[in-house]
């Protein structure tokens, strides 16, 4: 079994309020994009062990919540506001009722944060770096500081990043990139999305650049993939999606758990594709059916993009 360590440095604490009848439905979870990611690696089987901060008394409640995930915590406890959201779906769309981005990682707590992380990064088989919601929780460079010192020993560095973060961490070297083509227009690697020939040259520019996987997402018209094994256009079964929210978390976690184990590239890229579908199914992010997920890949095509 695969050991993946994800880098979360500011979960949340995530309020949604659904219908049930005529009466409202409360759901309270911890969220966020690294707790995402763990969440299905370990429907997929993976050990997994989380790095963050907790944060005051809301902190209290995420700890809690976290030990009920299935995965291992290692948690640095802090004062602040801790990153919380409120979200109203009963009107069948998500309504933002309340959404708190927590106050920015002090010091102390960024020191021992990154001497756990580090830690555990030296056991793992692979590492994932995730993002907090919020811009100002810790400085970009945090993610160049750490991708440089986990390679450094040895355990390759998965990213699912943007803006100055993903900068950041390229700037430190890393070995898998999940991107999105919406993220990739934001970043200015390409001027248009929707332009097929600029996200291949956007990714094998990435892949020259040394990254061994790079993957960009384009929601409903699958993802464009150059690795060290080719590179590909993938397709998975178009499902009826509930909510696609978490969905690129999904697919992050589906090639983590492949490459964890020492599998090839394409069968990452068919697991990342297949677990995103199949979570966009669900209304529990970052959730889903291992046996579903693997019979989806068998159906995940991979056509080939012909050199330029």
């Amino acid at each position: 079994m695969p050991r993946i360590l994800v880098f979360a440095p500011a979960p949340s604490l995530t309020v949604t309020v659904e219908e049930l009848g005529d009466e409202a439905d409360v759901h309270l979870h911890v969220g966020g994009q690294g707790v995402w990611q763990a969440r299905m690696l370990v429907a997929l089987g993976a050990e997994v062990v989380l790095t963050c901060t907790v944060t005051g008394e809301v902190g209290r409640v995420v700890r809690h919540l976290l030990d009920d995930e299935g995965f291992e915590t290692v948690a640095v406890e802090r004062d602040g506001v801790a990153p919380a959201y409120v979200h109203d779906r009963r009107g069948g769309e998500r309504v933002a009722v309340v959404e708190e981005d927590g106050s920015s990682l002090e010091r102390h707590a960024l020191d021992d944060l990154y001497s756990a992380t580090l830690r555990e990064a030296a056991r793992a088989d692979l590492v994932i770096l995730s993002g907090p919601d919020g811009d100002d929780v810790l400085e970009p460079d945090v993610y160049r500081r750490l991708a440089a010192d986990v390679r450094a020993l040895g355990t390759p560095v998965l990213v699912d990043l943007s803006g100055p973060r993903l900068e950041a961490a390229l700037e430190g070297g890393v070995d898998v990139l999940k991107v999105s083509h919406e993220e990739l227009v934001d970043d200015g690697r390409v001027d248009d999305g929707d332009d097929e020939e600029q996200l291949i040259a956007a990714a094998r520019t990435l892949h020259e650049e040394g990254i061994a996987l790079v993957a960009v997402t384009r929601a409903d018209a699958g993802s464009i993939v150059v690795g060290d094994a080719g590179a590909w256009r993938v397709s998975a079964p178009q499902l009826e999606p509930v909510d696609t929210r978490g969905a690129g978390d999904s697919y992050a976690a589906g090639v983590a758990s492949v490459l964890a184990e020492g599998g090839a590239q394409a069968d990452a890229i068919r697991m990342g594709a297949a677990a995103g579908a199949v979570n966009a199914t669900r209304r529990g992010l970052g959730t889903g059916d291992a046996e579903a997920i693997r019979a989806i890949a068998e159906q995940v095509q991979l056509d080939d993009i012909e050199e330029a």
